[in-house]
């Protein structure tokens, strides 16, 4: 046998091995991973990265996180994009103005960033912002509320609500339609997306035409469901994880059941804006987002759900690891502009 052969013969064997342990990697007790998400928890754990290490303190644990290239993604170009500044209830509220192109007057994206309420900045979450701005044609504004534990429960949702209002008002100033606008937002800025559109029905604020959801918390108060149980720790984002998470920005547990916080217990949900709802399979947020929905539509709001089967939280702002990141923009992108068509011309 020639040195070639044995040289192809060895490199079969590997590639087989090596598929066999992939593979390995991809199952769990409750279904497969896909592949990549597999491979990159992998990495997390030999790597041994973690978003809140055992004794670090949060500012340590910001400082990591909002430097780290994990959840940045590849920033396209738009027409203009505008940092700019605005007076809120506890100070200077920092605004980011993704405008993805000149003309008429534009619908407008009002966009929570994630990052458990104590992390995430306008740079960890430019990519998805700019992404959304370009698939939907609507000038999008990012908000930087303020962030826990310096400044907890309720200081996020007033500084969300308030942007919501300064948007309405001056949106004329950057090719935006005060009556064209949606609230988003990814995890616990998917949370203030959905706590401001209860704020906005019931305290006669600006008319919100649609709510868009990545994998939201809805409630706080338990942490208990089966997406909870099954994917505890070792999935990316774990339950211990999201407890300090609470702890930080929710400190009074009285508080863990206010509909401002926990947006699933609000008594009523009848005439929100219509939602887009996005979830993974292997996060344990899971079955928020996904009890979320399942109550809008008893209460007759329209609702769009779509899980992503084999991803994990955070998959949204992967674009470097998970092409379905893309995929998900495009699907809220097409949901939302039923919403934002009509008025003033078409987004397109």
């Amino acid at each position: 046998m020639s040195g070639t052969s044995i040289t192809i013969i060895v490199l079969c064997v590997f590639v087989l091995a090596a598929g066999t342990l992939i593979r390995s990697w991809m199952k769990t007790p409750y279904g497969d991973l896909d592949l990549r998400a597999a491979l990159l928890l992998k990495f997390i754990k030999v790597a041994g990265i973690e978003l809140f290490k055992e004794g670090e303190t949060p500012g340590e644990s910001r400082k990591t996180r909002n430097e780290s290239s994990l959840l940045r993604g590849r920033g396209i170009r738009l027409e203009a994009v505008r940092n700019i500044e605005i007076p809120g209830p506890g100070g200077i509220i920092p605004l980011r103005i993704y405008i993805p192109r000149t003309g008429p007057t534009l619908p407008v994206i009002v966009y929570y960033h994630g990052g458990g309420w104590f992390t995430g900045t306008l740079d960890t979450h430019d990519a998805i912002c700019r992404s959304l701005a370009r698939k939907t044609g609507a000038v999008l504004v990012a908000v930087d509320f303020r962030l826990a534990p310096e400044h907890v429960f309720p200081a996020a949702v007033e500084d969300a609500y308030a942007a919501l209002v300064w948007v309405e008002q001056n949106c004329r100033t950057f090719q935006g339609d005060g009556t064209r606008i949606v609230v988003a937002g990814d995890s616990s800025g998917g949370n203030l997306a959905a706590a401001i559109s209860i704020l906005a029905r019931d305290a006669g604020g600006p008319p919100i035409r649609c709510q868009a959801l990545i994998y939201p918390v809805t409630d706080i108060s338990r942490m208990e469901t089966p997406s909870y149980r099954h994917y505890t720790r070792g999935y990316y984002l774990t339950k211990r994880y999201m407890e300090l998470f609470r702890s930080m920005y929710v400190p009074d547990r009285a508080q863990w059941k206010d509909p401002r916080v926990s947006p699933l217990l609000a008594g009523d949900l009848r005439n929100l804006p219509p939602a887009i709802i996005i979830t993974a399979e292997f996060d344990i947020l899971r079955d928020d987002g996904e009890a979320y929905a399942a109550r809008l539509a008893e209460s007759n709001v329209p609702v769009v759900h779509r899980r992503y089967e084999g991803l994990i939280h955070g998959f949204m702002g992967m674009d470097r690891i998970f092409p379905q990141s893309h995929e998900a923009i495009s699907y809220i992108g097409d949901e939302l502009k039923k919403y934002l068509t009509g008025i003033e011309g078409n987004i397109e």
